[in-house]
């Protein structure tokens, strides 16, 4: 197991599991941890990468006296071991191979995780379809995975990647923070007459407002995939 660092709360572990079928991005796994008197406890994270043969991704983001996210993103050991069941899922899952829409990416904090799976994916579609991302955190301080997103949206026209802050903004920023709007997803997005599939991660509430704004703009349902975890995010 190798482990590096994020942000000051979230890590990206890359494991070894001898046998791994391999994944769709947006795909996602269950890990669990045993503990010395045998209790055990589960939790889902998403695979933040294509498979490596054998060699996965997920990044885990602590969060406030999470058991198991509190020990993967802080306390592992390259000789660790943990239970992992997967891949799961077939709904929030993108097809390099099968879609030439253009996309758009809606991340809310660690929602970035399975969306950063398809942008890294989309490296071997042919052709490859124009990407948008507007990802929403708190802080620049709370942007996972900041200066690979940075380069790719550098070195690839096809990749736009949008910063919206909630809580406090870098020098510089001509947007207020505050939480994301439908001016957002309309300036920084596709035209709804270009038809883009939409793949919306985060919170409940924030992929609830997100999705909304999306159809208020006229987007198809139809073509908005999401997925929500827990409290915590932007």
């Amino acid at each position: 197991m190798e482990r590096r660092r994020e942000t000051a709360t979230a890590s990206t572990l890359v494991l070894d599991v001898p046998g791994w079928p391999g994944h769709q991005p947006g795909q996602h796994l269950d890990v669990r941890l045993t503990a010395d008197d045998g209790y055990q406890a589960a939790r889902s994270y998403s695979l933040a990468a294509p498979a490596d043969g054998d060699r996965v991704e997920i990044t885990v983001q602590r969060v406030p006296d999470g058991e198991v996210s509190s020990y993967l993103a802080d306390a592992t050991q390259s000789d660790d071991a943990v239970e992992v069941r997967g891949p799961v899922g077939g709904w929030f899952v993108w097809n390099p191979q099968g879609d030439s829409r253009p996309v758009l990416l809606v991340a809310g904090g660690s929602g970035v995780v399975p969306l950063m799976a398809m942008i890294r994916s989309r490296d071997g579609a042919r052709p490859a379809p124009p990407f948008r991302l507007i990802y929403s955190v708190r802080s620049p301080d709370d942007r996972i995975y900041d200066q690979e997103l940075r380069r790719r949206a550098t070195e690839d026209g096809d990749l736009d990647v949008t910063f919206i802050y909630t809580r406090t903004a870098p020098g510089g920023e001509a947007r207020p923070v505050g939480r994301i709007s439908a001016d957002d997803l309309s300036m920084y997005g596709f035209p709804v007459v270009e038809e883009p599939i939409v793949y919306v991660c985060g919170p409940t509430g924030f992929v609830e407002r997100v999705s909304d704004l999306l159809i208020d703009l006229g987007h198809d349902p139809a073509k908005i995939k999401t997925e929500r975890f827990g409290p915590s995010g932007p």
